[in-house]
């Protein structure tokens, strides 16, 4: 699949037969990915319930930018419609815009989250798809712990797996009133992603927004920062000033 050049960044078609619901997930994965194309494709040409192959073809084309577009879609139909739209694309533009088997919702904002981040279209479409976890009730089954109470979700595990010989821990309180919500959450997954060394947060992929944000952190909660790569301390000091400063929050 194509990579992300210099400026690019994949952008994203949002389809669903309410115009309402698309343009309100455009709103918000907006606030977690200022810089991607976000573009939706909801109702019908004259303003009903449905799907609109003119607005899907429409979308994609403004959606792309080179880098490639995710299409996500609510219902089967809106499927149908955005495959009857990539059908009279351009060989070279249908190459690069791929239709993601993903909740709309979830896995729209892990994608914004991911584009912006100038992750490859590949990557972007994996972020997607990890909406749907391995029991098919999305991220939170991949994530440790995950119940999303708050208190259970907020306690440290002990590290294993990485001690002070052999890895990179810091650990930090969430000082945020609301937690670990959806925007700082996406900020701490925007940050990880520019390293190339792995780093978790309580034993989750700091990669992974869903994931994060399945953790249910809330105010106060303590959390471990870490990393089992040698080079990975610059990334954990990284992440744990973040969270110092409130994630831009204070």
């Amino acid at each position: 699949m194509p990579e992300v050049a210099d400026g690019e960044r994949v952008g994203l078609v949002f389809v669903s037969h309410s115009a309402k619901i698309a343009e309100g997930l455009v709103d918000l994965a907006a606030q977690m990915a200022p810089s991607v194309a976000l573009v939706a494709a909801g109702g019908t040409d004259d303003g009903r319930i449905g799907t609109s192959f003119d607005r899907v073809s429409s979308a994609i084309g403004e959606a792309d930018a080179g880098a490639g577009v995710v299409v996500l879609c609510d219902l089967g139909s809106a499927i149908l419609t955005t495959e009857t739209a990539l059908d009279f694309l351009d060989d070279e533009v249908r190459s690069r815009v791929v239709v993601a088997d993903a909740p709309l919702v979830e896995g729209g904002v892990a994608a914004a989250v991911a584009a912006e981040a100038g992750e490859a279209l590949d990557a972007v479409v994996a972020a997607a798809r990890s909406a749907v976890g391995p029991g098919g009730d999305g991220g939170a089954a991949d994530a440790p712990d995950g119940r999303g109470d708050g208190g259970a979700a907020a306690s440290v595990a002990p590290s294993d797996a990485i001690s002070a010989s052999t890895g990179h821990v810091r650990r930090e309180t969430i000082t945020n009133d609301d937690g670990l919500h959806a925007r700082p959450a996406a900020e701490l997954v925007k940050l990880a992603s520019t390293f190339d060394a792995r780093v978790t947060v309580n034993g989750t992929d700091a990669r992974s927004l869903l994931a994060i944000m399945a953790l249910g952190l809330t105010k106060g909660a303590t959390i471990e920062i870490a990393s089992d790569d040698p080079d990975g301390g610059a990334a954990v000091d990284a992440v744990a000033a973040l969270v110092q400063s409130g994630f831009g929050e204070h």
